[in-house]
């Protein structure tokens, strides 16, 4: 059945409990209702709720309704001057076809431990908003995700808007990288990082995280803080990035054993400050900031 409202789409959630699910771009559900992996009695479409598509800018923060389109998000300019993360991010998730139906919201709420967009929001910390027929409240990236395809919402909760931090410094740089057996598949390990820095060069704010190793994707904002004040130093860099891989507890597979992907995972952290590092250096004279790949 079709939601009209985000109200109407919280009320079917109270009726139908645990055997409702949400749809909006499919992507994430679809296939799994395929492999057998959940069968719920009812579907709601909230596709067509306007409310949850919208994209806006306010002050220090941008928002994105849950049934953005991924596509519509990557190609919003606005957002790619406060948020260039996002998009750097957006050009590693699946393909064009899967970007034009997908949704942001859809991809936080499935939850997969090596996808590109939960990354992304615990290394920005995001704020996530949602609702119910009872209730409307905010939870941050870092509670919202709680392990491979699990999630903070409740059975009847609906996440309706995702809040994305503007970082104010104009100094700033981003970067995002992967691994993976081809394009568009899921990431053996993901990592994403933004680096802020002062007139001297040297880092006054650092944020960075790995996906693929652990049951959620990870934000190291203490490792992050050691950056701070530096000129991120190959020696510095090397050193976060081995505490951050050893943080890890990957899974050996025939893809790639544990020991492969905690050695990826320290060399594409340290890819991406470094990364994030000479595009903050260079948007010093910059008049925009360079488009992703």
């Amino acid at each position: 059945m079709r939601a009209a409202s985000l109200d109407e789409a919280c009320a079917l959630l109270v009726e139908g409990a645990d055997e409702t699910k949400l749809i909006a771009g499919g992507q994430s559900l679809v296939p799994m209702l395929a492999m057998r992996l959940t069968r719920p009695s009812r579907l709601v479409d909230i596709n067509e709720i306007a409310a949850l598509k919208q994209i806006t800018i306010d002050g220090g923060a941008a928002r994105t309704g849950a049934c953005a389109r991924q596509a519509v998000v990557a190609r919003d300019d606005r957002l790619y001057e406060r948020v260039p993360l996002l998009r750097r991010t957006l050009a590693w998730v699946g393909h064009t076809q899967t970007r034009n139906r997908g949704t942001i919201g859809g991809s936080l709420a499935h939850a997969d431990p090596a996808a590109e967009l939960p990354l992304t929001a615990q290394v920005l910390e995001a704020r996530l908003h949602i609702r119910s027929a009872r209730r409307q409240r905010v939870s941050s990236a870092a509670d919202f995700f709680v392990g491979p395809l699990t999630t903070a919402l409740e059975a009847d909760e609906c996440l309706h808007e995702i809040e994305w931090p503007v970082w104010a410094e104009r100094r700033s740089g981003c970067a995002f990288t992967e691994v993976s057996r081809r394009h568009g598949d899921f990431a053996m390990i993901a990592a994403c990082a933004q680096v802020a820095l002062g007139e001297d060069g040297r880092c006054t704010r650092a944020a960075f995280g790995l996906a693929g190793g652990a049951t959620t994707a990870i934000a190291f904002p203490a490792l992050a803080a050691r950056l701070v004040g530096t000129k991120l130093e190959d020696g510095v860099v090397r050193d976060v990035c081995q505490d951050a891989a050893a943080e890890l507890d990957p899974a050996g597979d025939l893809h790639a054993s544990a020991a492969y992907r905690k050695h990826l995972a320290t060399v594409l952290a340290a890819r991406v400050l470094r990364e994030a590092y000479t595009e903050a250096y260079a948007m010093a004279g910059a008049g925009s900031r360079p488009s992703p790949r």
